[in-house]
């Protein structure tokens, strides 16, 4: 059983007065982790391509190695970066949310 409408057929809006802080904290970092593997993915590619012209230009070994080595270093790091940088962003704007909505009445959203 659905809510009671409104009259002219509408549903009446729903208000969002609270964010529970964790499950955006959660959300925050899932989508943090997503974006670290892309951009760490760039990354990678970059340090590739540098590596590669190091290597090629430069008489010194090791040019080759620290490409492949920064670039296997974005896969892993930047992701897990992002992923904690996000959830505690999610953490506090979920919380500050909270603290507005307490003066404000909440969120207004049309869910039709």
């Amino acid at each position: 059983m659905g809510r009671p409408s409104r009259a002219s057929g509408c549903e009446a809006p729903m208000v969002i007065r609270r964010v529970n802080p964790i499950s955006a904290g959660k959300i925050g970092g899932a989508l943090g982790a997503l974006l670290g593997v892309i951009i760490g993915a760039c990354v990678s590619l970059v340090m590739l391509v540098a590596g590669s012209a190091i290597a090629a230009t430069d008489d010194r070994p090791g040019g080759a190695f620290m490409g492949m080595f920064f670039g296997v270093g974005a896969i892993i790091v930047l992701p897990i970066f992002y992923a904690v940088f996000m959830f505690v962003y999610g953490l506090i704007i979920a919380a500050l949310y909270n603290f507005a909505a307490k003066w404000t009445g909440g969120l207004e959203v049309d869910a039709s």
